[in-house]
């Protein structure tokens, strides 16, 4: 199924090519401003297919349409007036809304539902892409299904190299978690992200912040029929290492990887292993953590957004086997942290 070799473009040089790749019906990873997506003519249901094969994502999980103009949204969406104050605020940006989709939307993006999840990304590479592919491009995250969401090109190859047709390498990403979902109609926040409650509420009224208590990803004797929305899974998100997660406040550099959070503990070896699920030698302290992560300054959430996934593939590709990681509070795009966290942390 898979032809064995991924071309990698740099960013400048590679857009017509990745574009007549797309339009082929293939597959082409690409830089947007929350992170790399895996993309396909969201209009093509084989194309589409080849998304969900690359990924191994189950074809109940629904995936986002991202356009670049108006006209092309019309192809796939219909759009209410509330939509379109909305996309007045925050288009391009982070902020996919759940609207009626057409007919000419593949039931394989929607998982058969009758919303499309639609959004314009920001980053100025994806809007170049799908302006020269002349087509909406069906584009879940850039990763195998259920493990860390890429923010680098490097972290594409490191997931789906030989499995997809080529990646645009446009850098690393610049929000690092994925567009929040709002369901327009029900004004229902079913992914969090960089764009708030708060501020989806000063545009378009009262909102609610959907609680999953959901479908387990792994597990499960039958699949559902489809999900609400792309990102309400449980299990998503996660490292191979087994991670950990702790209610800490500090104003410390040093967040990730068993310190500062483990100052809690106070060399308490016997409750923090009984917290991780192994045992520690007595003389155990927080400088015995082998790898240490400098995530960012503690209370700025958007610079742990950016760095969050890097920080826990570079931990897993040194070794870590378990990773102990302080919540962020659930203020701004901490709230965004804290999802994908708590679903990264979710037993399999």
């Amino acid at each position: 199924m898979f032809s064995g070799k991924t071309v990698r473009f740099a960013a400048e040089d590679g857009v017509s090519q990745a574009a007549e790749m797309l339009r082929a019906g293939g597959t082409v990873a690409f830089p947007t401003e929350t992170v790399y997506g895996l993309g396909a003519n969201a209009l093509d249901a084989a194309a589409v297919a080849k998304i969900f094969a690359a990924k191994k994502r189950p074809a109940w999980d629904p995936v986002i349409v991202h356009v670049s103009d108006r006209e092309m949204l019309q192809r796939v969406a219909v759009v209410s007036a509330k939509a379109e104050a909305l996309m007045e605020a925050f288009w391009p940006g982070p902020l996919t809304l759940l609207l009626p989709r057409t007919s000419a939307v593949p039931d394989a993006v929607t998982a058969g539902r009758e919303l499309v999840g639609v959004r314009m990304p920001a980053h100025p590479v994806a809007l170049e892409l799908i302006r020269s592919a002349s087509v909406p491009v069906a584009a879940p995250s850039a990763n195998l299904f259920g493990r860390t969401s890429p923010t680098t090109a490097a972290h594409v190859l490191e997931d789906l190299d030989g499995r997809i047709d080529a990646v645009l390498d446009g850098g690393a990403t610049s929000v690092g978690v994925e567009s929040t979902v709002l369901d327009v109609e029900a004004m229902t926040i079913y992914r969090p992200g960089a764009v708030t409650a708060e501020m989806i509420a000063s545009v378009a009224g009262e909102v609610t912040i959907f609680q999953s208590e959901a479908v387990e990803l792994s597990g499960i004797a039958e699949p559902p029929e489809s999900l609400p929305s792309p990102g309400v899974g449980l299990r998503h998100y996660a490292p191979r290492a087994k991670l950990v997660l702790v209610d800490v406040v500090s104003d410390s550099d040093l967040i990730y990887a068993l310190n500062p959070a483990i100052e809690r503990y106070e060399r308490t070896s016997d409750l923090l292993g009984d917290l991780l699920g192994v045992m520690l030698p007595d003389d155990w302290d927080a400088h015995s953590a082998k790898y240490v992560f400098p995530w960012g300054p503690w209370g700025n959430n958007e610079v742990l957004a950016r760095r969050l996934f890097a920080g826990l593939r570079m931990l897993d590709e040194a070794g870590a086997t378990v990773i102990l990681c302080p919540l962020p509070d659930a203020n701004g795009v901490g709230l965004a942290l804290r999802d994908r966290l708590q679903k990264a942390a979710r037993k399999k």
